[in-house]
């Protein structure tokens, strides 16, 4: 069994070996091509190019052959070098146990030696971290989600014929959140509920107590209670319309980010299908092999969605481009996409469009990369001078006018409070518009 990897491990390196030389032979082709202006020579190079693109091709299936040769486990009936030196072995009554030399060996231990044994060791644990974690994940969100869709999900579908929540059913879409559009509405319908009893609890707290920033903090109202009423009624319908507000701009939020970070892997996804596209394999394989790196996580989910196309649904690889093209996030993957459909009905060069593209999307990000490096020394300037000069000048003056007998009659220590709770104010403030500025 060693022998026979060993030969297809040599056989395998010595077409790579070919296949390195054709790949400069064919660029070597392809440049005399251009360059040339006699048309014979150009039929002739033309057909040589043709010859060696088959050679290459027929390389890489037999190369395929091979690899799928290689097996990390041996065949139970297998010899192992222990087997040969201990002839003396045999099947216990449990027929996952050994007898050999006097010793009680599992097969899973006798057959997987060294390197073997630890890479089925590491396969296993990472299948039952990903089915823990799809489990996790199922349970956390179903329940929620049933009592929800068991209350509004009639009403649901209602809502999402009109105009103002199909706008919400793309954004959910190419936010890639897993929530169908029916059940999201319903989400938002049933927590819409639960603040507007959250508000009239609050409101009612409200209508007979007071918080203040000094002890005792929570003080009995002394006003009468319509008067009081009427400042405070306004709680117990901003909270329930503020939750539907923040849940239905949500998908568009996340679809933002999602955005921001497949433009940021693209240009380097794009490089790397680049070089994956000119060993001459199926277009579609060059998208498996760029999900099985895993160096691309918000790539992954919009090229899943393409394979899924292909092989759920049962799409051509041209349409499966233009579908997931439409249900992107991001724009410039849309081009990417669809300028691929067009390359391949058109017969194009594969290779040679992701390299051209892999460059415009590269110095796209290096001008994103300069704006942001100079929107933020401009956010810095504007930030000292806010939060470190301002609070400093304005404890002052307050210190002189409460010397002075003018303006607030308040004592140090309110004084220090309201310029503490203002810089924080003013930090949340700048903290929330880094983060919007980022996903943008």
């Amino acid at each position: 069994m060693t022998e026979k990897k060993e030969v297809a491990f040599e056989n395998i390196k010595k077409r790579i070996a070919k296949e390195k030389n054709l790949v400069k032979e064919i660029e070597e082709y392809k440049k005399e091509i251009r360059d040339a202006t006699n048309e014979e020579k150009k039929k002739k190079l033309d057909l040589k190019l043709k010859e060696h693109i088959k050679i290459l091709k027929k390389l890489n299936e037999e190369n395929l052959q091979d690899i799928k040769k290689i097996h990390l486990l041996r065949p139970l009936g297998a010899e192992t070098e222990y087997n040969k030196k201990n002839e003396n072995y045999e099947f216990s009554e449990d027929n996952d146990l050994k007898s050999i030399g006097g010793k009680i060996y599992r097969q899973k231990e006798l057959y997987l030696q060294g390197l073997e044994r630890e890479t089925i060791r590491r396969l296993r644990e990472h299948k039952k971290s990903i089915e823990e974690r799809r489990k996790k994940k199922v349970k956390q969100k179903s329940k929620y989600s049933e009592i929800s869709s068991r209350f509004f999900s009639k009403f649901s579908k209602q809502l999402l014929g009109k105009e103002s929540f199909q706008k919400l059913e793309e954004d959910l879409i190419k936010a890639n959140l897993d929530h169908s559009p029916t059940g999201y509405i319903s989400l938002i319908l049933f927590t819409t509920l639960i603040s507007f009893i959250v508000g009239g609890f609050i409101t009612l707290f409200f209508l007979f107590f007071n918080l203040e920033a000094l002890s005792p903090f929570i003080t009995q109202v002394t006003e009468p209670i319509n008067i009081r009423f009427l400042k405070i009624f306004w709680l117990i319908f901003v909270i329930p319309v503020g939750t539907f507000f923040m849940m239905y701009i949500y998908p568009s939020l996340e679809k933002k980010s999602s955005e921001f970070k497949i433009d940021n892997e693209l240009p380097f996804a794009t490089i790397h299908m680049a070089a994956i596209s000119g060993s001459m394999i199926n277009p579609i394989r060059i998208f498996e092999i760029i999900i099985s790196t895993k160096e691309y996580p918000a790539l992954e989910k919009e090229f899943t969605k393409l394979l899924n196309e292909i092989n759920v649904y049962g799409s051509d690889f041209v349409n499966a481009l233009k579908n997931t093209a439409k249900n992107t996030s991001s724009k410039r993957l849309a081009e990417l996409l669809n300028g691929l459909a067009t390359t391949i009905n058109s017969g194009g060069d594969l290779p040679n469009f992701f390299e051209k593209r892999s460059d415009t999307l590269l110095f796209e990000y290096k001008i994103q990369k300069e704006k942001a490096a100079k929107a933020a020394e401009t956010f810095m300037d504007v930030y000292i001078s806010v939060v470190i000069a301002a609070p400093m000048i304005l404890m002052l003056l307050l210190m002189m006018m409460k010397m002075s007998g003018l303006g607030l009659s308040l004592s140090v220590g309110g004084i220090t409070l309201l310029v503490v709770v203002g810089v924080l104010v003013i930090n949340i403030v700048f903290l929330t518009f880094l983060h919007l500025k980022k996903q943008a």
